[in-house]
């Protein structure tokens, strides 16, 4: 026997309605559907830090390797930040505390300026759904989540280093799933990396939203029909 049609998010979502939302972190509730890398790339090259894109990308994963592998529980939303920049720095053999710290400072205001107007949104969305955060991240994303506001309107966060998955492995969003006592179809998720959060998502079944910046040019998702939106706002309108 065949199978049947396949569902998209959008039909999956118009079926029932979910009872979960899970959103990655970087890139989605702190910035508009940009990465942290490619956020960070200007805030160097205002600073007189003269690199090339390509130079700086592997600086940059280079340093993002080198956290993931030491797993730093203790450490809050900005000595991660300041980590990572001095990281960079350091691969670009340009050692300076106090313009890892001033690039730090502006990457963590822009991040709350962000956070603070989307938790607007996801205080709406808690009224209907139960929210979670699913994130390649360093350990801390517990500590973070409080720090940031976002800890009181989230059922469950679900941090990579934590567990030993990594998105795009299915298995990183079951755990969230598992802890919710909800089926992928009974959840969506929202993110900004096409690879890592659709992909991953899709792999479970699970319905899924991209948030992609309206500047990023021509946008195809992985799955057609589904969802994009432009910026974090845009889900009200997607969801409700």
């Amino acid at each position: 026997m065949g199978a049947g049609p396949r569902m998209t998010t959008a039909s999956r979502m118009a079926d029932g309605g979910p009872k979960a939302i899970l959103f990655d972190f970087g890139g989605t509730l702190d910035a508009d559907g940009i990465t942290k890398k490619d956020r960070f790339y200007p805030l160097y090259l205002d600073e007189g830090v003269e690199v090339d894109r390509a130079r700086y990308d592997q600086a940059f994963y280079t340093a993002d390797d080198a956290l993931v592998a030491k797993r730093l529980e203790a450490c809050s939303f900005r000595e991660i930040i300041l980590l990572q920049v001095t990281g960079v720095l350091e691969a670009l053999n340009r050692v300076d505390p106090a313009l890892a710290s001033r690039l730090c400072d502006r990457f963590l205001e822009d991040s709350m300026d962000k956070i603070r107007a989307n938790l607007t949104i996801l205080h709406k969305l808690s009224g209907r759904f139960r929210l979670g955060i699913v994130s390649n991240f360093y350990g801390n994303l517990a500590r973070v989540c409080v720090e940031t506001g976002l800890a009181p309107v989230m059922s469950v966060v679900v941090d990579s280093a934590c567990i030993g998955f990594t998105k795009p492995d299915p298995r990183i969003f079951q755990v969230a799933l598992t802890q919710l006592q909800l089926d992928a179809g009974e959840a969506v998720f929202v993110g900004d990396s096409l690879p890592r959060d659709m992909e991953g998502a899709r792999r479970l079944g699970m319905p899924h939203i991209w948030l992609v910046s309206d500047n990023c040019g021509p946008r195809v998702p992985c799955c057609p029909g589904d969802p994009m939106i432009g910026s974090f706002p845009d889900l009200l309108e997607a969801l409700l």
